[in-house]
């Protein structure tokens, strides 16, 4: 008979992730962090978390029996990979289970900003009529420009398109796109009238969009952060958006989370949301059931199909 391995979940995931998992194997969900996370990790198998769980070189130190750690997202920030490759440990994640959940969300916060809409709606429940005071523009004709031609970016690019943009695109990995005209990281930021950023955070990408990008911007045009915080230089931002060099942003990420005392939040030409690009109840579905059969695989000793630290193991 095959022993039943043991799967620990940290964080909450959906019902469907837990339910696959459970069909060969034992489940268990504690949301452990820190020490009492590593003090526990010995006796499991496989470990599945969100963004919230640490996953750090200790944890992974003790874990003893760990065969592969599954991120139910895109994002393994959390994750000290380096350390897992080391003890032979698979990462994987699931790379295509927000795609349209963010795609989305940076579709409404592009319109948001267009037709100032947080403030119509602030506005009118504070007993205000400010119509003449909310003139928006239309999408339709703009150009939209996206860094970061993956998954999400090139689902961003067709929702665009659907709605009349123009689409340009910068991705230092690809030369041709079917949903975007590539052309140099500056002439994007030069052309496009809203910018929206599809990267991972990495020491490449770290303040990608600093003082010098946003100076090249039109003084129109709009920034849109559904990625990653750290992409974006938040100083330089609060500067640019302060002094008017560009018309407005859109944040659903920051460099600290959350942002307390950010003077971002002072602005009246930003549009902010805490994280949620992936907070869909079908984007968690999609994202945890993935996750999950990354996962069952590994434990049948099958090559994952999203395998984080493939290059680093081999």
């Amino acid at each position: 008979m095959v022993r039943k391995m043991k799967v620990l979940i940290t964080d909450e995931v959906a019902e469907e992730a837990i339910n696959k998992l459970k069909e060969k194997h034992e489940v268990v969900y504690k949301e452990l962090r820190g020490e009492e996370l590593a003090k526990e990790i010995p006796e499991y198998d496989a470990l599945m978390v969100r963004s919230g769980t640490k996953v750090t070189a200790d944890i992974i130190e003790k874990a003893e029996k760990l065969k592969v750690i599954g991120r139910a997202g895109i994002g393994v920030d959390n994750i000290d990979v380096e350390a897992a490759s080391r003890k032979g440990i698979y990462v994987v994640n699931a790379p295509s289970g927000s795609t349209i959940s963010v795609a989305e969300l940076v579709i409404g916060h592009m319109l948001s900003l267009a037709r100032h809409l947080p403030k119509a709606d602030y506005t009118l429940k504070h007993g205000e009529w400010a119509k003449k005071k909310l003139k928006g523009i239309e999408i339709y004709g703009k150009t939209l420009g996206i860094i970061g031609l993956g998954r999400i970016g090139r689902a961003v690019a067709e929702r665009a398109k659907a709605m009349g943009m123009n689409v340009i695109g910068y991705d230092p990995y690809i030369k041709e796109c079917e949903v975007a005209e590539m052309m140099p990281f500056e002439e994007v930021l030069k052309k496009a009238d809203f910018v929206t950023i599809h990267v991972p955070l990495t020491e490449e990408t770290r303040h990608i969009i600093g003082s010098r990008e946003l100076e090249m911007m039109k003084n129109t045009a709009y920034l849109i952060n559904c990625a990653r915080g750290g992409v974006v230089d938040e100083n330089a931002l609060y500067e640019a958006l302060a002094n008017g060099k560009i018309a407005g942003a859109a944040l659903d990420v920051f460099e600290k989370e959350p942002p307390e005392g950010s003077k971002l939040l002072e602005l009246g030409n930003i549009v902010v949301s805490p994280h949620i690009g992936a907070s869909t109840k079908e984007g968690q579905i999609r994202a945890g059931v993935i996750c999950a059969e990354q996962i069952m695989k590994v434990l049948d000793g099958v090559e994952p199909d999203f395998w984080v630290n493939r290059n680093m193991m081999k």
